[in-house]
């Protein structure tokens, strides 16, 4: 599973894992992909700087990525109190009904509360950059698309390629524009933040558009065989999240969570505004119901849904309400049948990708 990008990057094969688990992230790219660390969830740069040291130890020398969530338009002066203040009433209410009906615990004092608007803040990112650029990572990636400039600039001075996610051809042609070096087709099928064409048709669209810049193909990707429909499509390599989910080394909070997807199908995600604000693939549950049903007050736009109901899926998870309890993943969750590790992963990618192979070479009449 070899590319010219993947040669260009210094790995065996053309496979990239978005995780927010460093040991998943290392054990990537042991495995000859290249593992990419999430880092929204580190606002102090301190426990960022401790994760990549971690990486950097447990990574063979291999490389791996960063990636970030970092606005190309900035705005000035605006605190997580200020975004606090604009949240409605009705909605708080309708947080503690929704918990009240499912018999939801409150935290204990002490417990930690849950995601905060800070991750996604653009000094927040910066932070993590000033952190990150200390440490040799392989590539830089954007989830909200074409960081600012100068985060491109700093980037490009220290050698790092800088990647960022397309839910359009007209999304990756700006990205071209702003010099990102990597595009990340990313379909429908994909889990979290996702726009509206299936990656079928996505992937060829944006090849097309930013070329010769290199894609890679995004969403409901976890098998060798699609890993060669993507390079078919004219992909150099592909972007794997949600596969890592009920990997050994991932560190999700609850085994009522893992059971939930090892047991879902296909059909049983959706694309919900309930967590952030923004459609995200997810599980879909009695909380995603709840908020895209008529009864509900509807999602408040991003980032004030995922300010008004962190609190509330930190309890959701740390009570293992099932009903409630959900994860974004992609439509990849039904091939999800069993906790592996990261490596038996990759074997099944590549066995998967020789069958493809040599199935199209002899429909091409090719030994």
């Amino acid at each position: 599973m070899e590319t010219e990008l993947s040669k260009r990057l210094g790995i065996e094969h053309a496979i990239f894992g978005f995780t927010p688990f460093p040991a998943v992230a290392a054990a990537i790219s042991r495995a000859g992909g290249m593992g990419v660390l999430g880092a929204v969830r580190y606002t102090a740069p301190d426990e960022l700087a401790r994760s990549l040291e971690w990486l950097e130890a447990h990574t063979d020398g291999r490389p791996y990525g960063l990636d970030v969530v970092m606005p190309a338009k900035k705005v000035e002066g605006v605190t997580e109190a200020d975004v606090e203040a604009m949240i409605p009433e009705g909605h708080r209410q309708y947080v503690r009904e929704v918990l009240a009906k499912h018999g939801v615990p409150e935290l204990e004092p002490g417990d930690p509360t849950g995601w905060r608007i800070t991750g996604w803040m653009e000094q927040v990112a910066r932070s993590q950059l000033d952190v990150a650029f200390d440490f040799p990572i392989g590539l830089l990636a954007n989830a909200l698309g074409s960081p600012p400039a100068d985060v491109v600039r700093r980037a490009h001075d220290r050698g790092v390629p800088v990647a960022a996610l397309a839910g359009s051809a007209r999304h990756a042609r700006h990205h071209q524009e702003a010099g990102i070096d990597i595009v990340v087709a990313q379909g429908y099928e994909a889990g979290g933040h996702t726009g509206e064409i299936a990656g079928m048709v996505l992937v060829p669209e944006v090849v097309r558009a930013v070329d010769p810049l290199p894609v890679l193909a995004a969403g409901g990707i976890g098998t060798g065989e699609q890993v060669a429909a993507g390079l078919a499509l004219g992909a150099q390599g592909v972007w794997l999240g949600s596969v890592w989910l009920t990997t050994t080394e991932a560190e999700l909070p609850s085994s009522a969570l893992i059971r939930k997807l090892l047991a879902a199908g296909s059909g049983d995600t959706v694309r919900s505004r309930a967590l952030t604000g923004k459609p995200a693939r997810q599980l879909r549950t009695e909380w995603t119901d709840a908020w895209d049903g008529p009864a509900g007050p509807g999602a408040l736009p991003m980032p004030l849904q995922g300010l008004l109901v962190a609190d509330a899926i930190t309890r959701i998870q740390k009570y293992e309400v099932e009903p409630l309890l959900g994860t974004p993943v992609g439509q990849i969750v039904g091939q999800m049948r069993e906790v592996r590790s990261v490596q038996a992963i990759f074997d099944d990618l590549t066995r998967g990708f020789e069958r493809a192979v040599d199935r199209m070479n002899r429909i091409a009449g090719r030994s």
